[in-house]
């Protein structure tokens, strides 16, 4: 079974991984067996290896990937578009008289890629990218040198583009670049930047952007191209070019660190798409899935803006020596480009593999109306791990015995209930998935899996030995993916979990095989005269015990709860072209059916809970703000209410750290537990964490105080646990 799936998005680099964990955050499993190559595909004397790069990629991904469907003229059709997109995904940069020339390629360019591996098209058409792109610039530096940038009108700037008409002419094209250097220059006026300083800052920005894509080699270029056309089919197959590999290869050594982050481009925005626990953001708390970095500062150097910069180049910029600083300018997940940016300092430094590991804590909840004090287990799974230790196999871990361990010390503990956390988790190793989920149930199917032949392959936990039985909550987010899709999915069918988090989660239910270009030429004398890189290929999908497939819709919560991750755009949905939802028949298991006669009476009382909730309602009236902003797909150009909206942020902020202080609230106990902690007796000292509170100072500024629970600001974990110790209240009646 093909391990190591991760939703994927565009072109995904990981920053700063030891070698054991690189392949597994960017999605790519080992290979499990190499595709079938077509008749069609047969040396040619002379043939140069970009061609026979695309000949091949073009037959695999016809023959190979899930719809099993050729490059015909339709796909042909959108392929020319993918590749449109690729280089103008905010539909600024080429003209549509330029759109129309390009329709000369559509008729023959099915014949052209798969029959002679021509990449023609690619080439002109991002010729003509250039001299778009040079003419912006050129456009850009002009405005800037005459200044006289007016926000006192009520006009907008619509920053969502994807789906608006290109510009008819270049006159249009130059109203729509002005509005956009507005926008630009107005967000760093906002941030108080002089105006010398947003001159030259904008004025580079453009100039590099020009340079770094005309630096562009004829590889690169290919690997957009061809990575368009592998996004035709779905969204998380990729061509993984030469210079990826290489790139790829580079993170994976321990010459050279970065943040522990893995980062998708997405609408010309360097965005990151996961936190790897154990890695130096994840140890500080800074960045989270969503936020953008739209530049990047070396120590003492300025800041180099990386907005519409090949994620490549980015990547580049973040990595360094460990032990050195980096400074990302972010816009935070969820905000709109009307926010003026964080900036956040992160020291390089490996993932420690020691803190990718699960964990666990025990939390003392006090008594509430009509219900005595409560003791419940958390255990925090980033992810689905297998064999990261190169010791004796005796010795090798892995997510399920971490957990077994620490279900076991949280027994010992006396917890009435647990809390399995897979917010942050995206996947990985799909065995680990299966015997994880086994530690709940006593046996029988965790997973099915179709491939495009229509034959199903059940999956099953066949250790009848259970780890826990007690009452149980599986927390889950937008960002659960994959594997733990798998585990909340199958725990939902045996009625064995309550299953309580946002709406859904991501719905990635597909499984990707990674396969070496190079041996397949090899075998079919296919010359190459440098590495041809790896096609990353969908080739099945999953399904629920329940005949259910968790691809597209995810596994749906028992219980939702506001969230700060739960916006729309995060989602298999939200992508371009993914597989459909489908259904194969229900695997025989048998239902325990824990869950389902208390799912009413739970779901009141946590509303009830949430509604009179202070945290609650601070974040739901974000959230409402949030969306509303991100509906209008605009922003002001009028400084003046920009400012005012900040300032009423500001009073925002300092009201709630007021209340907070006025009004305490009725803490847990936690205590924290390691996989090392957990086979000593005994809990250690409870955990306290550092937390903003407001008190009032003569800079009238928030400091920080100490409070004793790292439950604190995590609103949604904490009525996770209310939820959890009401369930196993009601099971003790039952």
């Amino acid at each position: 079974m093909v391990e190591m799936n991760r939703p994927t998005r565009i072109a995904i680099s990981v920053v700063a991984l030891a070698a054991a964990s690189a392949l597994a955050a960017i999605g790519i499993a080992r290979p499990a067996g190499q595709a079938l190559i077509g008749d069609a595909i047969k040396p040619v004397a002379g043939d140069s290896t970009e061609a026979n790069i695309t000949r091949l990629t073009s037959d695999v991904l016809g023959r190979s990937q899930f719809s099993h469907h050729p490059l015909d003229r339709e796909l042909a059709g959108k392929f020319l578009d993918s590749y449109l997109d690729a280089l103008d995904g905010t539909h600024a940069i080429f003209l549509q008289s330029d759109v129309v020339e390009f329709a000369k390629y559509r008729d023959d360019l099915s014949r052209a890629t798969r029959g002679q591996g021509d990449t023609t098209a690619a080439r002109a058409i991002f010729a003509r990218y250039l001299e778009r792109l040079a003419l912006r610039s050129a456009f850009a530096s002009d405005l800037l040198k005459k200044g006289g940038f007016d926000f006192t009108g009520q006009d907008r700037y619509t920053f969502d583009r994807a789906h608006a008409p290109r510009p008819l002419d270049l006159a249009a094209a130059h109203e729509l670049w002005r509005q956009q250097l507005r926008a630009e220059y107005l967000q760093e006026k906002l941030g108080d930047l002089p105006p010398d300083q947003i001159v030259k800052k904008l004025t580079r920005r453009y100039t590099r952007q020009l340079d770094t894509m005309k630096g562009l080699g004829a590889g690169e270029v290919l690997e957009v191209y061809l990575n368009a056309l592998a996004h035709v089919y779905d969204p998380h197959s990729d061509y993984l070019g030469h210079e990826q590999m290489e790139s790829l290869n580079i993170s994976m050594s321990l010459s050279l660190f970065g943040i522990g982050a893995a980062l998708e481009s997405a609408d010309g925005y360097c965005t990151v798409r996961d936190v790897l626990s154990g890695g130096p953001a994840a140890r500080g708390g800074v960045l989270k899935p969503g936020d953008r970095i739209v530049a990047v500062a070396q120590a003492g150097k300025d800041a180099v803006d990386v907005v519409d910069m090949p994620l490549s180049h980015t990547v580049e910029l973040i990595r360094g020596p460990k032990g050195t600083t980096v400074t990302l300018t972010v816009l935070p997940s969820g905000t709109t480009e009307s926010k003026v940016p964080e900036h956040v300092t992160i020291v390089r430094d490996q993932v420690q593999l020691e803190d990718q590991r699960a964990k666990a804590r025990v939390v003392d909840l006090p008594a509430t109306d009509g219900r005595a004090a409560v003791r419940v287990g958390v255990v925090d799974l980033p992810e689905f791990y297998a064999d990261m230790s190169e010791e004796g196999e005796g010795s090798r871990r892995s997510a399920t015995a971490d957990v077994a361990r620490l279900l076991t010390k949280l027994k010992a503990e006396k917890v009435q209930g647990v809390v399995v956390d897979l917010r942050r988790n995206g996947g990985g190793s799909l065995k680990e998935a299966i015997s994880l989920t086994g530690l709940f149930i006593e046996q029988g199917p965790v997973v099915q899996t179709r491939a495009a032949t229509g034959n199903i392959e059940v999956d099953a936990d066949t250790d009848r030995s259970v780890a826990y039985d007690g009452p149980l909550v599986v927390l889950t987010s937008r960002f659960s993916a994959s594997a733990s899709e798998i585990m909340a999915g199958a725990l939902k069918d045996y009625g064995r979990a309550l299953i309580v988090g946002d709406p859904s989660t991501f719905g990635k239910g597909t499984v990707q095989n990674v396969l070496p270009l190079a041996r397949m030429m090899d075998q079919n004398k296919l010359s190459h005269a440098y590495d041809p890189g790896a096609l990353k290929v969908t080739i099945r999908k999953f399904y629920r015990p329940s005949g259910a497939s968790t691809q597209l819709r995810g596994v749906a919560s028992d219980i939702v709860l506001p969230s700060a991750t739960d916006f729309s755009d995060v989602s298999e949905a939200s992508l371009r072209d993914p597989l459909p939802w489908d259904a194969v028949p229900a695997a025989k298991y048998d239902r325990v059916d824990h869950v389902a006669p208390y799912v009413e009476a739970l779901h009141a009382k946590s509303m009830q809970r949430v509604g009179a909730s202070k945290e609650f309602s601070y974040l739901r009236d974000d959230l409402g703000r949030a969306e509303k902003e991100l509906a209008t797909k605009s922003i002001s150009l009028n400084e003046a209410e920009r400012r005012q909206e900040q300032a009423d942020a500001k009073t925002r902020a300092a009201d709630r750290q007021r209340e907070q202080v006025a009004h305490p609230p009725v803490l847990p106990t936690v205590y924290e537990l390691t996989i090392d902690r957990a086979a000593a007796p005994g809990l250690p000292p409870p955990a306290h964490l550092v937390v903003m509170n407001w008190a009032p100072r003569d800079d009238n500024k928030p400091h920080p105080t100490t409070t004793p629970a790292e439950l604190e600001d995590d609103v949604t974990l904490d009525e996770s646990t209310q939820i959890l110790a009401d369930y196993a209240a009601l099971l003790t009646k039952k």
